[in-house]
């Protein structure tokens, strides 16, 4: 595993966790503590947020939650559970990838074994952080060399791994005694070997602000014929309103960015990737009717064989978006 490389977890990790349980009974709270740690295992450590925890609880359909925890299970029933709940936590980040950057001290050990490469760093960092051109820096600045580095270069948030504070301390890279180049070089080669020491014993695993767009929302809309229904109600007041000239095809197209959000699609146009999927996607639906008017029916069948388009496309080559 590369420092900094982008991991998706989509639920195939779970996959092989571990089901098996000893003698009950068990509580629903207990079933809920084994079910979460077993998945952070196999997602390599990382602590499920609470929303992936609530929306996982909540595909069991347990009406009281409360009383589900409290109450008691044999060891047939528990397992039965257990196995329910690591497989809604695997069906929610299927619909709802989470994108993690998973930081091992590699990429630290191969910039510090390339003295030329690590010396070019020092410099270059000594003399973004030389704002005043002194030739001298104090020492707190380490912590925003270590900042500037940032994941690509294997370093992680403070916010995410504290333990960074204590590497500064023990190298007293927290007061003001002023540094020139070959000491800031010194002492920033020694936090970072302990640096990369410390992630090689405990990786550090992040959720990223990143947003896979893969079509499941869209699936779940053609699946539900109400919420189905209730966009192509949408969809037809769009033909009144429309500019004079535009075919059916157009019109659904200009509806679908505009609601792009809402539909679990790509907002376009957000970039070349997108505007090339929107494209493909129009390409390939039939445009016999353009310049007819449309029913209610045939403008649903229009919707839906866009909307199953999409899904396709997104399921093959899912789109990432920064979501922050």
């Amino acid at each position: 595993m590369s420092d900094g490389a982008l991991q998706v977890l989509d639920g195939t990790h779970l996959r092989g966790v571990d089901l098996s349980l000893g003698d009950g009974p068990f509580t629903g709270a207990n079933i809920l503590e084994i079910a979460r740690s077993r998945a952070s295992s196999s997602l390599f450590g990382l602590s499920l947020p609470d929303s992936l925890k609530a929306s996982a609880l909540t595909r069991l359909r347990t009406h009281d939650v409360d009383a589900f925890r409290s109450a008691k299970y044999a060891a047939d029933k528990a397992s039965e559970i257990l196995r329910d709940y690591i497989a809604a936590i695997a069906d929610e980040l299927k619909d709802n990838p989470l994108v993690v950057s998973i930081l091992d001290g590699s990429t630290l050990r191969l910039l510090l074994e390339d003295e030329d490469d690590f010396a070019m760093l020092a410099e270059s960092l000594f003399t973004d952080l030389d704002v005043e051109d002194k030739g001298k820096i104090s020492k707190s600045k380490i912590r925003n060399a270590l900042v500037q580095m940032g994941v690509e270069m294997g370093v992680p948030p403070f916010s995410e791994f504290p333990q960074l504070n204590d590497l500064l301390r023990k190298h007293g890279a927290d007061g003001e005694e002023e540094l020139g180049q070959a000491q800031f070089a010194q002492l920033l080669q020694s936090v970072l070997q302990d640096l990369e020491e410390e992630l090689s014993k405990q990786n550090v695993v992040f959720i990223q602000n990143i947003q896979i767009i893969n079509g499941s929302k869209l699936r779940q809309i053609l699946a539900n014929e109400q919420e189905f229904n209730s966009i192509v109600e949408k969809a037809l007041r769009e033909k009144p309103e429309a500019k004079e000239g535009l075919g059916s095809t157009e019109i659904i197209r200009s509806f679908l960015q505009r609601n792009a959000k809402e539909l679990g699609l790509p907002p376009a146009p957000a970039d070349e990737t997108v505007v090339l999927l929107y494209d493909a996607v129009f390409a390939d639906v039939a445009k016999e009717k353009d310049g007819a008017e449309l029913d209610k029916e045939e403008l649903a069948k229009l919707v839906k064989d866009i909307l199953e388009k999409f899904a396709e496309q997104l399921e093959v080559n899912p789109v990432y978006q920064d979501s922050a």
